[in-house]
């Protein structure tokens, strides 16, 4: 059984995760992502609600994940291929969605310093999404408080890709045609 005050400052976190969510209306970071085999990639993400989401590999790399508002799109440019999710069926959903109320889903991870938020959100009416544990910084220039600092994304299949986040700009202006980008069935570029 939890105890109330321990109840009470989960529930101002995750209502301090929300507020950080919805006052993000822009970011852009540099990341890194190490996918279930170890292997890290490097590049920048372009955030920019509502819905979009860029994520532009280091050079030489021949992915592109891209969600243009509707949908998510990775984009493999070597084998000339495209795979296509609505928003709301992925992890990210989270993220680039200020409609959504994460109270409803999600939960404080317990962690042992207190400088460091961590919160889990899956739809347990729908596994199929997988799930994202978020981790924040404690940081009272970010929005609500709290600075993005990554994630860790479980798809349906166990496959787990963390995505670590640095350079941290927020509500900063993004052109909306950074979300644009070339098919890859059409012989195009990662654009």
């Amino acid at each position: 059984m939890t105890s109330a005050p321990v109840a009470v400052a989960q529930s101002g976190d995750l209502a301090a995760v929300q507020r950080h969510l919805q006052q993000t209306e822009s970011m852009v970071a540099s990341f890194t992502q190490t996918d279930r085999a170890g292997k890290v990639l490097a590049g920048t993400m372009t955030l920019k609600k509502p819905g979009k989401i860029r994520f532009q590999y280091q050079q030489g790399v021949p992915y592109l994940i891209v969600a243009d508002g509707r949908n998510l799109h990775f984009l493999d440019y070597q084998v000339r291929q495209q795979q296509r999710w609505p928003i709301g069926d992925s992890p990210l959903g989270v993220l680039i969605d200020p409609r959504q109320d994460i109270t409803r889903y999600a939960k404080v991870v317990p962690g042992t310093d207190p400088r460091v938020l961590t919160v889990e959100a899956h739809d347990p009416k729908r596994p199929q999404y997988g799930r994202i544990s978020m981790i924040f910084a404690r940081d009272s220039a970010a929005p609500g408080g709290l600075r993005l600092q990554g994630w860790v994304a479980l798809d349906s299949q166990n496959n787990r890709t963390t995505i670590r986040l640095s350079d941290q700009k927020f509500n900063v202006p993004v052109n909306d045609r950074t979300f644009r980008w070339n098919d890859p069935r059409r012989g195009g570029r990662p654009g």
